[in-house]
């Protein structure tokens, strides 16, 4: 089984627009191959610093993150820790995105970030 963690920052329960200032982190395992989420864990992350949360949430064993936004700084740093980054998901509950996500069904718009 292949399995990968995607992160997804939230806010009272849906998808956070701007990753940075999210109240907590929805770490979802899934079974890539099959196509289902395994696990679903909530966590807060450290308060919000440049360049914080990339090595934070490497350390948490993420594969992917989707966000509605993100600046290309943080994107850089990502990538630089080996996470992939998919920006311009909608506000909705973190399940249906990955959902959506590992079915090759995610609408994305543009970056909600503009820094």
């Amino acid at each position: 089984m292949k399995t990968l963690k995607i992160a997804i920052p939230t806010a009272a329960g849906l998808l956070c627009q701007h990753f940075g200032h999210c109240e907590q982190f929805a770490l979802i395992d899934v079974d890539e191959e099959n196509k289902t989420i395994l696990k679903t864990t909530l966590v807060t992350p450290p308060p919000h610093e440049p360049g914080l949360l990339p090595t934070w949430l490497h350390e948490q064993g993420a594969d992917v993150i989707i966000a509605g936004g993100m600046g290309m700084r943080a994107q850089e740093l990502f990538v630089d820790k080996g996470i992939r980054v998919v920006t311009g998901a909608s506000p909705e509950a973190p399940e249906q995105i990955v959902g959506a996500y590992l079915r090759g069904e995610l609408v994305t718009g543009a970056n909600a970030c503009d820094h």
